[in-house]
């Protein structure tokens, strides 16, 4: 495909059902149907509510969101400074390859250099090869000595109430 014209903006408001049909049809692309549980109202309140804790940005082609990108600060104790953390990025498929995703991250790399962040962070999934052909297209380095950790559900809430006393 070639590349589009797109456009790149903060979300608004009325883009939170849009955004939130994109983050189903992301957990679906990451074969996770199931695991796309939010809700509008807890996006919306996580970018316009009365603490924000997340950021993020549309990608337009012809008026039409076709791409997303949801961020939030993280801090880096070595460097001293934030840092974006890309929580998720995903484009329609049939917009991928015309220059969206690109516009999306450039997008982040512009906050990034406005606000004096050192880096732009994300995971991918080590079996989307496209994805990761992509990034490292961009300069992008894996960071494969690194091993995430998640604690969720039963884990967490047993951490939680027992952790102090083992």
């Amino acid at each position: 495909m070639n590349e589009a014209v797109v456009s790149v903006r903060r979300i608004q408001p009325a883009d939170v059902p849009r955004v939130c049909q994109l983050v189903r049809d992301l957990a679906a692309y990451e074969r996770a149907p199931a695991a796309a549980m939010m809700t509008e109202e807890q996006l919306h309140d996580a970018l316009f509510g009365e603490r924000v804790s997340l950021y993020g940005h549309v990608a337009e082609v012809d008026a039409i969101v076709v791409g997303f990108a949801v961020w939030f600060r993280n801090f880096s104790t070595w460097r001293g400074r934030h840092g974006i953390y890309l929580e998720d990025l995903f484009v329609t498929p049939e917009h991928r390859a015309a220059g969206v995703g690109k516009a999306l991250l450039a997008a982040l790399a512009r906050e990034c250099v406005a606000q004096g962040y050192p880096r732009l962070e994300w995971w991918v999934l080590n079996w989307n090869a496209p994805s990761i052909a992509f990034y490292r297209s961009l300069g992008a380095l894996a960071m494969d000595e690194w091993t995430v950790f998640r604690l969720t559900d039963e884990a967490l809430a047993d951490l939680a109430a027992h952790g102090a006393s083992g």
